[in-house]
């Protein structure tokens, strides 16, 4: 069977600091490979820096209509919209316009839509020079998080919790890239043990 799968996002989707082929998306393409379930085709719309908003611009930029149909969509957006501090309601906007249009690109069949956690990069070293501290910077993103669980879970789709694995950086240093910052390919390989059962039941595997 031919499937199509479109993963939407930023630097966690795109893999900043990694090879392209440990980008988790595509480790997740293998994956299923593997074991019987092909991918024929992966496309990004995702960029370093991207916030909710410029998500939505970027997918108007790539896909004008007629949309096309894809048979899995990813969603793992926000960490920018925390980062530049615009606060859980004007994430909550956002959030819930992507959500609707990544369940468009998936035939309006939000069972075929996953949403992923926003890691927390409070644990990384590069977040010792922030001002709002480690605490602060974790409690938001658990905040903005709980808004993407409740508003996913009302749409149908579903959501897979990657932040208490990315939480592991504090203690683990191999699973940051280069950048201090970034997950490495290592944490990228944990979380699509995570993400592929859910990915299995959206495709029927």
């Amino acid at each position: 069977m031919t499937r199509q799968y479109l993963a939407l996002g930023d630097s966690y989707t795109i893999g900043e600091g990694v090879d392209p082929g440990d980008r988790w998306p595509a480790r997740l393409v293998r994956a299923l490979g593997s074991s019987g379930t092909p991918i024929v085709r992966l496309q990004f719309i995702a960029r370093t820096g991207w916030t909710t908003a410029e998500l939505l611009d970027g997918i108007a930029a790539a896909s004008p209509p007629p949309l096309p149909i894809h048979d899995l969509v990813t969603l793992l957006i926000g960490v920018n919209d925390q980062y530049r501090g615009y606060g859980v309601d004007a994430f909550a906007s956002g959030f819930e316009r992507l959500l609707a249009r990544a369940t468009e690109f998936a035939a309006n069949d939000p069972h075929r839509v996953i949403v992923l956690s926003i890691p927390d990069w409070s644990v990384t070293p590069f977040a010792r020079s922030d001002p709002r501290g480690r605490e602060a910077i974790a409690a938001e993103i658990d905040a903005f998080n709980a808004i993407a669980r409740r508003r996913t879970t009302a749409s149908g789709a579903a959501f897979v919790d990657v932040t208490e694995d990315s939480r592991r950086a504090a203690e683990d240093r191999t699973l940051l890239a280069a950048d201090s910052l970034h997950p490495s390919a290592s944490m990228y390989a944990s979380w699509v043990e995570l993400i592929e059962p859910a990915v299995r039941h959206a495709l029927g595997a």
